[in-house]
C-alpha cells in the first residue's frame, strides 16, 4: 500500500499521526478511534472462534456416540431381521460400520437419589466405532461389559448417584408385566462396569450403555432392535448415502440423517454465530466514526499547512493522499493490534477463563447449561482474514472524505484570515 504515496507523503502523514501539543484533543480522539478498532476486531475474532469451537465440539462429540444415519422401524416391535440389513447397508460406499442398538428411557436410582437416564443397549465390539466413549474407558471397564454384564455410566451420573465402577445401580422401566393388579414396572439393579466421560454433560449426566441382549431382555425386545446407527466417513456429504439407504430399507423403516435429528439445534447456532458477527462489527463501526470526526477536525486545523503546501506545488491528491494515509493507518494499526490480541486470546482461552473464575469466584462456562466441559475455541483462517479486511476496508473508507475535504481546499481562502 505505501508503494502508491511519495516519501514526502509518508513523512507528513506520520507527523499528523504523532500527538501534538497543538491537536491534543485530536491525538486523543485517535487514540480511541485506534483502541476501538482493536477491540472490536479482536472481539469479533475471539468470539467467531469461540463458536466456531463450539459447534465443532458438539457436532463432533453427537456425531461420535451417534450414528450419522438413523433406521428405525415404525413398528413398535423394532427391526426384526437387523444383522442381515446391516450387511447390505455395510456393502455402501463410504458407510464405516452399522451398529444395532435397543433405545429405552429408564429412571435410574441409589442412595435415595434418582434421575431419568436413557438406555442405550450395544455390542461390546461396537464401542469402538463411538470414539469418545471407546477412548474413556479402560481395558477393564471393557471387558466387565462384556463378561460381566455390567453397565457403563457417566461421570456425572456417577457423582449425582454416589456411586463408582464396581457399584450397583438400580434400572426401573415403565415398559412393564401386565398382571391381575396392573402394569408393574420393571425393576433391576445393574453392575457397574465402568463409568465413562466423552466431555459432553447430556451424555455423561444421563447416558447408560448397556450389553445388547441384557438390554433386549430388560427393555422387552425379543429378537430384535430399535434401530439402526450408520458412521460414514464423509458426514458432511450425507444426502447421497440417505437416498440409498431410504431404497435399500423400504418403506416399513424410517430413516433419518444427523442433520435431521439435530436440525433446530444447528439452525439455532447458526442463526446466533450471524446475528453476533452484525452486533460486533457495530463496534468496528463505531470506531470508524471516531476516525471521520478526528480526521475532520485534523484538516479543520491545519487549513494553513494545506494552503502552504498548495502553494508549494502540492496537488489536490497529494493532499488526499496524506490525510488517507493518516486516517488509514489508524485502522491499519488498529486491526493489526486486534488481530494479534484476538488470536493470542483464543489460543490461551481456557487458561484465561480459569484465572478469570478464579479471581471473581463466578463461574463463566456452565457444563450443564452449555453442554461441554471446557470453552473451545476455532480459530478459522478464513474468518480471520475476513474480519481483516473488513475492519480495513471500513477504516478506509472512513478516510476518504475527509480526506478528500482537504484536497478541496483553496489556498486563498484558506491563508485568508492567517
Amino acid at each position: 500500500m505505501w508503494y502508491f504515496f511519495s516519501p514526502v507523503e509518508r513523512m507528513l502523514a506520520f507527523r499528523y499521526v504523532r500527538s501534538r501539543r497543538a491537536e491534543g484533543f485530536i491525538s486523543v480522539i485517535a487514540w480511541f478511534s485506534l483502541a476501538g478498532i482493536t477491540l472490536g476486531v479482536a472481539t469479533l475474532i475471539v468470539v467467531m472462534s469461540v463458536m466456531n469451537g463450539f459447534r465443532a465440539e458438539l457436532v463432533g462429540r453427537i456425531l461420535g456416540l451417534n450414528g450419522h444415519v438413523a433406521v428405525y422401524s415404525k413398528q413398535a416391535g423394532g427391526i426384526a431381521d437387523f444383522d442381515q440389513l446391516a450387511l447390505k447397508i455395510t456393502d455402501m460406499p463410504d458407510v464405516i460400520a452399522v451398529t444395532p442398538q435397543i433405545e429405552g428411557q429408564v429412571m435410574a436410582t441409589q442412595n435415595r437419589v434418582s434421575i431419568g437416564a436413557v438406555v442405550r443397549g450395544v455390542r461390546w465390539s461396537d464401542l469402538a466405532v463411538r470414539k469418545p466413549l471407546w477412548d474413556s474407558l479402560d481395558e477393564g471397564d471393557i471387558n466387565r461389559f462384556r463378561d460381566e454384564n455390567g453397565v457403563l455410566i457417566g461421570r456425572e451420573m456417577a457423582f449425582k448417584l454416589g456411586v463408582k465402577a464396581g457399584d450397583s445401580v438400580t434400572l426401573t422401566t415403565a415398559k412393564g408385566k401386565a398382571t391381575a393388579f396392573g402394569t408393574v414396572p420393571t425393576r433391576r439393579k445393574f453392575k457397574i462396569a465402568g463409568v465413562f466421560h466423552v466431555g459432553m454433560y447430556e451424555y455423561d449426566s444421563s447416558f447408560v450403555f448397556m450389553p445388547l441382549d441384557l438390554s433386549a431382555a430388560f427393555l422387552g425386545y425379543e429378537k430384535s432392535v430399535s434401530g439402526l446407527e450408520i458412521y460414514v466417513s464423509a458426514p458432511e456429504q450425507i444426502a447421497t448415502l440417505r437416498q440409498s439407504v431410504t431404497q435399500t430399507v423400504g418403506t416399513d423403516l424410517r430413516v433419518f440423517d444427523w442433520i435431521d435429528r439435530n436440525r433446530s439445534f444447528l439452525n439455532a447456532l447458526r442463526v446466533e454465530r450471524n446475528v453476533m458477527f452484525l452486533i460486533l462489527t457495530l463496534i468496528i463501526l463505531v470506531a470508524t466514526f471516531n476516525i471521520i470526526s478526528s480526521m475532520i477536525m485534523l484538516v479543520r486545523s491545519k487549513n494553513a499547512d494545506i494552503a502552504v503546501l498548495r502553494t508549494m506545488g502540492a496537488s489536490g491528491g497529494n493532499i488526499m493522499r496524506i490525510f488517507l494515509m493518516t486516517g488509514a493507518s489508524i485502522g491499519i494499526v488498529g486491526t493489526f493490534a486486534g488481530t494479534v490480541v484476538g488470536m493470542l486470546f483464543c489460543w490461551n482461552i481456557d487458561t484465561i477463563k480459569q484465572a478469570i473464575e478464579s479471581l471473581s469466584g463466578a463461574e463463566l462456562f456452565a457444563a450443564e447449561i452449555y453442554f461441554l466441559s471446557n470453552l473451545p475455541a476455532k480459530v478459522d483462517p478464513q474468518e480471520v482474514l475476513m474480519v481483516v479486511l473488513m475492519a480495513l476496508g471500513l477504516s478506509f473508507l472512513a478516510s476518504l472524505y475527509p480526506a478528500w475535504r482537504a484536497s478541496r481546499i483553496a489556498p486563498a481562502e484558506a491563508l485568508r484570515y492567517e
